[in-house]
């Protein structure tokens, strides 16, 4: 019976050695993307380490840029990315084209159209003549990437005007900062403008909207956090865990108190003057849900124009391609 007890006792004791390496198990690593600083919330949240309990202990966060969402397409699907912030369109093609069958809508970041708030506009210059869409025919659009969202709404509001590509304009394919110069050197005649961009001075004084997105798409959920299903199913503690932190962020970049330290954060990123910043996260700037749920009403209305403007076949079905669990669970956490 002695014996039998130091056996139980040293089974015991392996079987808490084996139980350690779980509990102290690495955290799980998240790469999130970005395009636009400021806009995007990865461009910006580290910013806040601090306000992020479980960053390093559950989860790491890692942030990249993009020049536009329809290449976060390749690196989520080739595992290069975990939560990618994906365009309505971008979205609607991983879906369809590259077979992302798994992908989940799991928060938003923006929303356009929404009343009383900024909506990105499509630029022209004041002396090139150019006064209404129609106007556009035989000239140059500026695009950040086919398929983008700006791509999408510049292509549905000239199809509404009876212009179509190749036949009646030309696309050129340009980095969103660097729109503004395209236009402004007369290398495209028509320009996305989006924040912080479209407040370039030079580009305010020269140049003038003739449009903007919601004109083209009404309502629209611009910008959605997403991440591939396997991989929340395996990680879904630490998904928790970093939408908890991501929603406290959020909340305290929203909160009108802190704006002067927010408009220096503004500052350090874009290496623009601090007092250039009164717009951002107020309702001069794009609305942002406070509790980052996306308006998939929107949403399915803005995929299906993607599919009539022919960059996706299939219709989807918006609620089978979102898992909004994580976000809501966290929002709970924060109440």
């Amino acid at each position: 019976m002695r014996f039998l007890k130091f056996a139980l006792a040293g089974v015991c004791a392996l079987g808490l050695i084996g139980a350690g390496p779980a509990r102290s198990a690495e955290p799980v690593k998240i790469r999130m993307s970005w395009v636009a600083p400021l806009a995007n919330w990865a461009s910006v949240v580290l910013e806040k380490k601090d306000l992020m309990k479980h960053f390093g202990k559950s989860y790491t966060l890692e942030t990249t840029r993009y020049q536009g969402t329809p290449q976060m397409i390749a690196a989520i699907a080739n595992n290069e990315l975990e939560v990618a912030s994906l365009a309505y369109s971008s979205l609607a093609i991983a879906i369809d084209n590259a077979g992302l069958s798994d992908l989940k809508v799991i928060a938003d970041e923006f929303q356009e159209g929404k009343p009383g708030y900024y909506t990105d506009a499509y630029w022209v210059r004041k002396d090139a003549g150019i006064d209404k869409v129609e106007d556009l025919k035989g000239k140059v659009i500026g695009t950040n990437g086919g398929g983008s969202a700006v791509d999408v709404g510049v292509r549905a509001m000239l199809k509404k005007h009876g212009l179509e590509d190749k036949r009646d304009y030309m696309l050129l394919e340009g980095p969103l900062p660097a729109m503004p110069a395209m236009l402004l050197e007369k290398k495209a005649d028509l320009i996305p403008a989006v924040l912080p961009f479209a407040l370039n001075p030079k580009l305010n004084q020269e140049a003038k909207i003739l449009f903007n997105i919601s004109d083209a798409l009404g309502p629209i959920d611009m910008i959605v956090l997403c991440a591939r299903g396997d991989f929340i199913k395996k990680n879904r503690a630490a998904m928790v865990d970093y939408m908890e932190d991501l929603l406290t962020v959020v909340h305290w970049f929203l909160d009108p108190k802190n704006h002067e330290e927010v408009a220096k954060i503004a500052s350090k990123i874009t290496k623009a003057p601090p007092e250039r910043f009164g717009w951002l996260f107020t309702n001069k700037d794009n609305y942002r849900d406070p509790n980052m749920m996306p308006d998939l009403a929107a949403l399915q209305h803005n995929i299906d124009t993607v599919r009539e403007l022919g960059f996706v076949k299939k219709q989807i079905d918006i609620k089978k391609y979102a898992d909004l669990s994580l976000v809501q669970e966290a929002a709970k956490r924060l109440k």
